[in-house]
Parts: C-alpha cells; structure tokens; sequence
C-alpha cells in the first residue's frame, strides 16, 4: 500500500498507523474534519477486521504525535456518531468488531464499528485529530495537560508501569512501540495486561516479541478470567500481587 494510506483495526477505540514522521502531515488543524476514504477491508477471523484509510498523497501521513488519539465521526440512523480511535504501530494488531448479538454487553453492536462495518471501498469518513492529555516527546519525557486548556508540563521517568484490560491495550502499546524502537530509549517499561480469555488477549503476538527482543527494558505479565490448562500467567481479577510481580 505504500505510504498513502492508514489502517484503522476495529476494537471500538483502535487505530493502526504505519508511515515515515518526515512526511506532509494529514491532520493539520485538530478541530478541522478530514474525509479519508476506505481503501481495504481485510476480515482476519469472524469478528476481526482490519480497514485501511487513504490519506491525501502518497506522502502523506496521518500526523499523530505518540500518545494522542483522533476522533472519528459519522452520522449514523441520523445522530452524529463520534468514537475515539487510539494508534498503534503494527499490522499484526488486531481488534474486535462488535457484532449485533455477539458480545452480551453490546447487543446492538457498537455503533461505530457497525459503521465501518457497513461502509464499502471508497467510501469515506470524517478524521478530527490529535487529541488527548499526553504526548511522549522520547527518553522518557512526556508532555501532560492537566485539561485541554492547561499548558503541557514535563515530566521524566526512568521506568514506567502499565495496567491494561482488554482494548485498553492500544494506547499502550502505541507508546510501548515508540519507546523500544529507539535504542537510546532507556525507559524501562512493565505492562500487567488483563481479559477474559487466552484468546482475547489482543496483539498478544507483537507484545510477546517485543518482550523476547528487549527483556532488558519490557516485562509483559498477562492475567484472564478464564484461564486455560497449563497456563503459566495469572487468572482473576487484578490485585496487589500482580502488580507487585
């Protein structure tokens, strides 16, 4: 695909970017709408997708500093739906679509990913960006905002820690990656990682890479409800011990 393009995994709140920084940025102005058209539709199993969005040229990319996340909107049954979408940086991170009457505590489906479900190569949808409290400038240096209207202060940290459920994994991992592919990144990072099940565990194959080629500076620690045999994690919910480990 080049780099003309971005994908979006559909977990409710998933984005997945992969591009060169150095390129003209596609979000310019965080509170302008840019229609991106939906290039590839990729279904992985019955409840996963990958969507792949155009950008303007084929130099283009989407411009989201790490630790932001952009808004998607739409109308949808006539309302304006607006769903935040977090980046990551690998095709290997999947998500989940919310299909009517699988997921229990969406029996309608998220409406959104219902959406994009629906939508067919070509069509396009509205990207606002970036947006969110934190930005991670490298080396350990993130930019925090109190509120929206509050100037960024700096903080560094030597070693960070990281709790996650489910497809709250995204915007971890989006800074998970930005930190080990740099080699002068000496951030130590630990990600106590939560689900119902071995088979939910979202990007589970990236994260343990990641662990295996830089076990001097990222732990992974997963727990699920449902724990299979001969699983050597935890199971249940998380507590005190977990995150002592």
């Amino acid at each position: 695909m080049g780099l003309d393009s971005t994908t979006i995994v559909i977990t409710g709140a998933v984005l997945l970017i992969s591009s060169l920084a150095t390129n003209p940025i596609t979000l310019v102005d965080d509170q302008t709408k840019y229609a991106l058209a939906l290039a590839e539709k990729i279904e992985i199993s019955h409840d996963t997708r990958k969507f792949r969005f155009r950008l303007p040229s084929e130099n283009h990319v989407l411009g989201l500093p790490t630790g932001q996340h952009v808004y998607l909107s739409a109308k949808i049954d006539g309302k304006l739906v607006v769903r935040p979408y977090t980046p990551v940086s690998s095709d290997d991170d999947l998500g989940y679509v919310y299909f009517r009457g699988v997921n229990p505590k969406f029996p309608d489906g998220g409406k959104m990913s219902q959406h994009l479900e629906q939508m067919k190569i070509g069509g396009s949808i509205e990207f606002r960006g970036p947006s969110g409290l934190i930005v991670y400038k490298g080396n350990g240096k993130f930019a925090i905002r109190a509120d929206k209207k509050a100037p960024p202060k700096e903080r560094v940290f030597k070693s960070i820690s990281m709790i996650a459920g489910g497809t709250g994994i995204t915007p971890m991992l989006q800074i998970i990656s930005a930190i080990l592919k740099s080699d002068d990144d000496n951030t130590h990072i630990s990600l106590l990682f939560a689900n119902q099940s071995e088979e939910d565990i979202l990007c589970r194959k990236e994260l343990d890479e990641l662990a295996l080629k830089h076990s001097d500076r990222f732990k992974v620690w997963y727990t699920v409800d449902r724990p299979p045999t001969n699983w050597n994690f935890s199971s249940g919910f998380i507590n005190d011990q977990m995150i002592k480990v």
